[in-house]
């Protein structure tokens, strides 16, 4: 049983970890708090048994009340969604570095429950895990009048103001937290980096394969406004209210199949998976993060960034994931420094078609978005340090998407990897290898600030590559990072006519 500020709560021992799951905090986001910020949990009597995992925030395949009721009867526990849940290795005053997790998930999911993001593998190496549920989709990121932007990322800066408030009880130091998160999770961690809400509420951040989009005020009402249109109503509070999240995810998923057609309207965002992402008001969010860190904001945030080599490969392989000639041409003409495939094409003489465009996603969304944001922090005098996984266990997906993190946690085993029908043949030594590796360099440096290789510069370019043998060298992508060194990333807008 431990005692936080909100009331007692008592977890399980498993193993050598001590596990507590479920803890809310923030007061359920429905009836007039749906479209709110978050506001925090009220006190409670007694003791509270953190014993299961909470209920998921709204999203596809969610079936809680909260998913079909308008009034917010939340009668079977499911408004209960904004929980936290700790993992820690020692509940005494021993001030352990705290790591504290924000999935990813395209900004449409958000699974906290999820296997793959058990912490108790990272919590035996000497460190207080935390992860939580934050609103996605609609109810946590569109533009919607009269209610707050970015409502899933102030969610997040809820559950660190309760790490801050409650960690020492679970063991953790509160003046040694680290943000970590991959994809989605590790754009929002960019985004708290210049949010000024989130000042002093972590001391370093690693951002893993960070999703490269921010958008717009105009850009985000334009998608919100026909995400309403799909309703028969306009993109309020008021209006939105009548209707459950159940039916804004329908009108969601009917939007983003429509994407691909849009791209004249909203630009290049069409033809990336998601409709949403951070909006950059000016308030909340001010700007986007390469322009801010490089003017130096978070200088004295240590960061940890990078990517893995073969970032887009997770789609091309997914069912009806490989493009036909025209979407191949529409993504270099929107996508591609330049708007042709030209530079790819000499940059990568021996790829076939589908291999430059992976290469070309890869590069849009996540490789160049981490690197153009390890440069910023470096011009804005913060100390950074960079890593590309290059290691795979299968040749089909190859170094892909998502694959770090599975490493990090620990949570893929010999076994599963093993049983891929393209494994390679030494897979089952080799991953508990590079997963150990990686991990013990993630607690180094939420531990004392250093993962164990030599600082990024926009010159040198060091990056740490994980392959069965990891290696120190300068970064590994150039043909790529040559092809965007002009490129600026910042905030998506609609197409100027």
């Amino acid at each position: 049983m431990v005692e936080t500020s909100l009331g007692a709560v008592r977890g399980r021992w498993e193993g050598a970890v001590a596990v507590f799951r479920g803890i809310p905090y923030a007061e359920p986001p429905v009836a007039q708090r749906r479209f709110a910020a978050p506001v925090p949990v009220r006190r409670w009597d007694g003791v509270r048994d953190a014993l299961e995992f909470g209920p998921s925030v709204p999203q596809v395949g969610h079936i809680g009340s909260v998913m079909s009721s308008v009034s917010g009867d939340s009668g079977d526990g499911s408004g209960d969604c904004l929980t936290v849940n700790v993992w820690s290795p020692d509940l005494g005053g021993v001030r352990l570095p705290v790591m504290v997790w924000i999935q990813g998930g395209t900004y449409l999911e958000n699974h906290s429950r999820n296997p793959h993001y058990d912490g108790a593998v990272l919590a035996g190496c000497g460190v207080v895990v935390v992860s939580m549920n934050y609103r996605v989709g609609a109810d946590g990121f569109a533009r919607i009048s009269g209610a707050p932007d970015n409502r899933g990322i102030l969610d997040q800066i809820e559950a660190l103001r309760w790490v801050r408030e409650n960690i020492g009880a679970f063991g953790g130091d509160s003046g040694n937290v680290t943000v970590f998160g991959q994809s989605a999770g590790a754009a929002c961690i960019a985004a708290l980096l210049v949010m000024p809400k989130a000042a002093g509420l972590f001391r370093r951040a690693i951002c893993q394969s960070m999703l490269g989009t921010y958008f717009s005020g105009r850009l985000a009402g334009a998608i919100s406004a026909t995400i309403a249109a799909r309703l028969g109503v306009h993109a309020t509070v008021d209006e939105l209210s009548r209707f459950p999240p159940r039916a804004l995810i329908d009108a969601t998923t009917a939007v983003i199949r429509s994407m691909p057609g849009l791209v004249e309207s909203w630009g290049p965002m069409a033809l990336t998976p998601t409709p949403f992402s951070p909006i950059i008001d000016g308030e909340i969010l001010p700007s986007a993060p390469w322009h801010a860190l490089a003017n130096g904001a978070a200088r004295d945030v240590e960061l940890l960034i990078g990517h893995t080599r073969d970032e887009y490969r997770l789609y091309t392989t997914q069912p009806d994931g490989v493009p036909n000639r025209a979407r191949i041409a529409e993504a270099f003409a929107h996508l591609a420094p330049g708007g042709h495939d030209a530079a790819y094409r000499t940059a990568y003489p021996h790829a076939t078609s589908l291999q430059r465009y992976e290469y070309l996603n890869a590069d849009s969304l996540f490789r160049m978005p981490s690197l153009h944001l390890a440069d910023a922090a470096h011009s804005g005098g913060g100390p950074v340090w960079f890593y590309e996984l290059g290691w795979s266990f299968n040749s089909e997906q190859g170094a892909s998407h998502c694959l770090d993190f599975l490493l990090i946690f620990g949570t893929l085993g010999p076994e599963e990897a093993s049983a891929h029908r393209s494994a390679h043949p030494d897979v089952a030594i080799e991953i508990t290898g590079v997963g150990a590796r990686m991990r013990a360099d993630w607690v180094n440096f939420a531990a004392d600030g250093s993962p164990g290789w030599a600082p990024y510069d926009s010159r040198a370019r060091t990056t740490r590559v994980y392959d069965a043998q990891p290696t120190t060298r300068p970064y590994p992508e150039d043909r790529s990072r040559r092809i965007w060194a002009a490129h600026r990333f910042g905030t998506l807008d609609l197409p100027r006519s």
